[in-house]
């Protein structure tokens, strides 16, 4: 009867330890997608204010 318990318990663990690295696979996959995410936002803000100062630069040489 101990063995069945011991080996019940140690399923158990098992199970907790699976549970762990999923849960620690998802986060990292999680984490890596914000990354991306920020890139390519940051990219794009980075065109939006490169087209803003060459507009900037035209309305000031149209000016003069």
């Amino acid at each position: 009867m101990k063995t069945y318990l011991n080996g019940t318990n140690d399923m158990n663990l098992m199970h907790e330890e699976l549970a762990r690295a999923q849960m620690s696979a998802r986060l990292g996959e999680a984490l890596e997608l914000r990354r991306g995410h920020r890139l390519a936002l940051a990219r794009r803000m980075s065109r939006k204010a490169e087209q803003a100062a060459q507009q900037a630069r035209l309305a000031l040489a149209r000016a003069i």
